[in-house]
């Protein structure tokens, strides 16, 4: 053999060979490549508004980086802390004002084994630290003991007829990425349907949209915006 022939010979040899049952069964991946999602806790879900302390509401979406506060222009958005927390007192006439409200509890030694991933309710920055110590003692039926914790929450409100919002969606920060938030949404959007509300929104940040997309959000059919007050404040 030449060995013009031989070199092409032993190129050919070096590339690997193709096969039907190559092209059909690849090579498995290795196991557990990916990290697996941490399941969820044992978790207590309850629609009773009686349920929900507002002052341990406060604390949950302090923890959670999520503010009510007004921003009435870009200058005192820029200036206001994400961390602001929610006037307690406007906090809870929003609870008793609100068409459903979702809570949810867990046992407080979840939270402390909790990795603080993070997610899409909130940045998971530790700062779910600051809920330790916030025991509920419900004993209302729902097979809770002394050690549980306000974890997760969301409401709506609606003019009962034609159209709903959903408002502060949070999960505290050690349980973020474990399918609470999508636990919440799901609740309140199956009520909504039962009670023949199909025109649901919701206000979001960028950094909330992909969640809220995973939860079956979408741009608005008639390409509508949100649009919020920033003229002179009425006394």
């Amino acid at each position: 053999m030449r060995p013009a022939a031989m070199a092409a010979a032993a190129a050919a040899a070096k590339l690997p060979r193709l096969t039907t049952s190559a092209a059909l069964f690849p090579s498995p991946r290795p196991f557990n490549s990916r990290p697996a999602k941490p399941t969820p806790p044992p978790i207590s879900i309850s629609m009773d508004p009686a349920h929900v302390d507002p002052a341990h509401l406060q604390a949950l979406m302090l923890a959670c980086s999520h503010s009510c506060a007004v921003r009435l222009s870009p200058q005192s958005s820029a200036s206001a802390t994400a961390a602001e927390p929610v006037d307690l007192r406007k906090l809870r006439v929003a609870l008793a004002h609100s068409f459903l409200v979702v809570s949810v509890f867990c046992s407080a030694r979840f939270l402390e084994d909790g990795d603080g991933d993070g997610g899409g309710d909130g940045d998971g920055d530790g700062d779910g630290r600051r809920l330790m110590g916030l025991g509920l003692g419900l004993g209302l039926g729902l097979g809770q003991r002394e050690d549980q914790r306000l974890v997760g929450f969301g409401r709506a409100v609606s003019d009962i007829g034609l159209t709903a919002s959903v408002h502060d969606v949070v999960v505290h920060p050690t349980l973020q990425r474990r399918g609470i938030g999508l636990k919440i949404v799901d609740r309140i959007t199956r009520v909504l349907h039962n009670r023949g509300i199909f025109d649901i929104s919701t206000l979001c940040t960028e950094k909330e949209r992909p969640f809220f997309q995973a939860c079956g959000f979408g741009d608005d059919a008639l390409g509508s915006t949100t649009m919020m007050y920033t003229g002179k404040m009425h006394r």
